[in-house]
């Protein structure tokens, strides 16, 4: 007997749409395991022998069908399963996303202000969360308080004036209604403060697809691995399963099949921005098709001190300990730090194609990595100089370059995606606009 669950659905008024400040450019979008309808989580903490497996698994039908299967490696107690919270693996989803990242070219005839560099990977958690606040303050905005209950994320927030506190909010990724600036003005001359949270509340799929709530099991076992196998018995097709793998030193990749990274740090048109979830869905299909489906991809590899840009916190050390990384603290307010390496791995299996479990080995590469992709706004000024003829000179050919990455990634048709960036003929690159031939006698 299969019955459709039916949910309630909550909606608000201010939903986190996510563009957050970061170091290197503005996080605007994120590609979440909320594309896929049958799709499973799982969170695997491992150091030496010891394992903590989380799973979250989708699931059609009445709950009170429902039955699990896990095979696992020893025998265990009552003591070593436990009930998880969903929010830990939203969270840990979150902050490991494929993202979207985007810029806005500078005037190319003014001045160029002098930056520090800094290294990719080393801004901590600590100096995210101080350039939050400089922001914040130069708007005339005080972070009173910062709270994590549950799956809230909870800033306490007072503001000097109603304008800055709607430049922050539309800044941290909130969509504020219609109208709103003239009600909030009235609570900033009431001197009153903001309570601001960040929700991550689940939307059950159309298809009647719908988590439950995650198991954990903690064990202890020589074999780094995951069983998928009982998975593709009852499956209806093909299955999505995200691995987040959270170990002391460094990225974790498979033994048995490969682990391939997937296209990365790649220019794309800046209409791509309301289209995203679409983008990194046909990328993802036209990868796993040049891969026979048959290898594992790697979508982000990071230190949980840091990120860069930050789609979402880094997961505390009591976060981190909860999921099962017994070697750190349980210190309420720090991050991870140095002893926690988040690999995010993304996986589309059916039993042909994916005859064996999962095995993976803890490797010593410690390089950041994540799927990224990035828009670049056009500078549209009048300001003439050198710079600037340059600048309008160069700007066919790159926004050409933008389309055809496009193309390549997904297999989308070259010419749409010019009309959507209203490319006219006269922006594509001199080669393309002669005729073949002509290359051969160098006319």
């Amino acid at each position: 007997m299969n019955r459709t669950i039916t949910a309630i659905v909550f909606s608000m008024v201010a939903l986190p749409a996510a563009p957050l400040l970061a170091f290197c450019g503005f996080y605007v979008a994120k590609a979440d395991t909320k594309l896929y309808n049958k799709a499973s989580q799982v969170a695997i903490v491992r150091s030496g022998d010891r394992t903590v497996m989380t799973m979250a698994n989708d699931f059609e039908g009445d709950p009170k069908e429902f039955a699990i299967v896990i095979p696992v490696p020893t025998v265990l107690q009552k003591g070593q399963i436990h009930i998880a919270n969903k929010a830990l693996l939203d969270h840990l989803d979150n902050y490991s996303s494929p993202r979207l990242v985007e810029y806005t070219d500078e005037n190319p005839c003014a001045p160029r202000p002098l930056r520090m560099p800094m290294s990719i990977g080393m801004a901590s958690g600590a100096s995210n969360m101080a350039r939050d606040e400089q922001r914040a303050k130069s708007l005339g905005i005080k972070i009173e308080a910062r709270y994590t209950v549950g799956e809230y994320d909870i800033l306490i927030l007072s503001a000097k004036q109603s304008s800055g506190l709607e430049t922050w909010l539309v800044e941290s990724g909130y969509r504020i209604p219609a109208g709103a600036s003239s009600v909030l003005d009235s609570y900033v001359k009431q001197g009153m403060k903001f309570f601001v949270a960040k929700v991550n509340l689940q939307e059950q799929s159309k298809l009647g697809f719908k988590y439950l709530r995650p198991i954990s099991v903690a064990y202890t076992s020589a074999k780094f691995m995951l069983p998928i196998r009982l998975g593709t018995v009852n499956s209806k097709g093909t299955q999505e399963l995200f691995i987040y793998a959270i170990t002391p030193k460094g990225r974790v990749e498979t033994t048995n099949y490969r682990t391939v990274k997937l296209p990365s740090n790649v220019d794309v048109p800046v209409f791509v921005k309301d289209q995203f979830g679409q983008f990194y869905k046909a990328m993802f299909n036209r990868q796993v098709i040049r891969e026979n489906m048959k290898v594992v991809f790697l979508e982000y590899a990071w230190n949980m001190a840091s990120c860069d840009p930050c789609s979402a916190e880094p997961l505390s050390q009591a976060e981190l300990r909860e999921l099962g990384a017994f070697w750190l603290g349980d210190n309420q307010n720090l991050y991870g730090g140095q002893q926690a390496f988040l690999t995010r791995l993304h996986v589309r299996y059916d039993g042909p194609h994916f005859p064996e479990d999962l095995f993976f080995q803890e490797t010593g590469d410690s390089e950041s990595f994540q799927a990224r992709y990035v828009m670049h706004h056009p500078w549209t000024g009048n300001d003439t100089c050198r710079e600037a003829d340059n600048y309008r000179a160069a700007l066919p050919g790159r926004l050409e370059k933008e389309a055809s990455n496009l193309a390549g990634l997904t297999g989308w048709n070259l010419n749409e995606i010019r009309g959507n960036m209203n490319i006219r003929a006269s922006n594509r690159t001199p080669e393309e606009e002669k005729p073949w031939w002509n290359t051969l006698w160098n006319r």
